[in-house]
């Protein structure tokens, strides 16, 4: 908005918006992959791996998920206590589906695998919230 001498001022929403992914640019970064397996339309297996990098990921930040942090230090913690949510998000982003169905003795058998490949996230932790932005 314009004020009466002329000069422009921005806008609360964009600073708050800048400011969160300069933080982001600063924040830890973990790799973390997803496996769920079904079979007969029973869950068999489900495994989330989360481990904190070695060497800086390269990449653009991706649109991120806010989880509520219960001053917890550990993201694997944070991630179990929204696990929902953060799987919800973790579809979205695309998960790799492989589907085999074998009829042997006119019994039906599939198994249904859903993969997240090993990704590299920046986590930025806050006394209240964890934000996780994947890079691509």
């Amino acid at each position: 908005m314009r004020s009466r001498d002329g000069s422009c001022s921005i806008s609360f929403p964009i600073i708050a918006i800048i400011l969160l992914n300069i933080n982001l640019l600063h924040a830890d970064e973990y790799l973390i992959s997803y496996r769920y397996v079904v079979k007969d339309a029973t869950l068999y297996n489900e495994q989330l791996l989360i481990s904190k990098t070695m060497q800086k990921c390269s990449g653009d930040i991706q649109d991120s998920i806010i989880l509520e942090n219960y001053n917890y230090k550990s993201l694997k913690k944070i991630i179990n206590k929204n696990s929902e949510l953060f799987i919800e998000y973790m579809h979205k982003l695309g998960l790799h589906v492989e589907h085999k169905e074998i009829t042997v003795d006119a019994q039906n058998h599939s198994t249904t695998i859903l993969t997240l490949k090993t990704t590299c996230f920046k986590v930025d932790f806050n006394d209240n919230f964890a934000k996780i932005a994947p890079l691509k």
